[in-house]
């Protein structure tokens, strides 16, 4: 059972998301708020993950993921918005969130995300994916960064969540276990010097690797 908190200022997403959650019988929703005053608190409940909104009133949402994370390293976030803005998604992965989607992704592709993340996955919608590339592009790249060539099966991964692919779609793709999939990434990360999806996905396409 997947344990999940919501932070989100409209009341109506956060019932329409309860409800969602209700029908899954794998994910369970053990708190939902408006705000994120006094956010330490608010976790008590021992959440796996975390769907925290952007914009939220007093305290905003990245402030306190960046807050969350040094506290809870160990509990996932996915950031959502109703906005694509490439700050905004530079600065939510600085935070330490493992995800960042738009408002309107559906009900279907959350429960995905954050099945993906609670398993040690990264997620990001490929419109988000091609911003966040493009955002890093303007960032230096790391020296020699390939002296460590990737093998033709990581580049395929890699080519894959390029394109938003999900870590299980991934595997479905390639045919092979999700488990396999996530020991790719750790080695694309470990060859790239990275530490997120983001990172990965702009070393990749500024360095033509796919």
């Amino acid at each position: 059972m997947i344990r999940v908190v919501v932070f989100d200022d409209s009341e109506e997403r956060l019932v329409s998301l309860t409800a969602l959650f209700s029908i899954n019988e794998q994910i369970e929703c053990v708190g939902t708020y408006t705000d994120c005053i006094n956010y330490a608190s608010k976790l008590q409940s021992n959440p796996d993950v975390i769907l925290m909104d952007i914009r939220m009133p007093t305290i905003d949402g990245i402030f306190a993921t960046a807050k969350i994370k040094e506290l809870y390293p160990g509990i996932k976030v996915i950031m959502q918005t109703v906005f694509d803005d490439d700050e905004k998604i530079f600065l939510s992965l600085k935070a330490g969130a493992e995800g960042y989607i738009l408002k309107s992704t559906t009900g279907e592709k959350i429960i995905q995300c954050i099945e993906d993340v609670f398993n040690g996955g990264a997620v990001m919608t490929p419109s988000i994916a091609l911003r966040v590339a493009k955002y890093f592009n303007t960032e230096k790249s790391p020296k020699n960064l390939l002296s460590q060539d990737l093998t033709n099966r990581e580049k395929e991964v890699l080519l894959l969540l390029t394109e938003g692919l999900s870590y299980k779609m991934v595997a479905s793709r390639l045919d092979i276990t999700y488990n396999t999939v996530n020991a790719h990434i750790k080695k694309i990360y470990e060859k790239l010097s990275v530490n997120s999806l983001g990172e990965a996905i702009s070393m990749a396409i500024k360095n033509r690797i796919v």
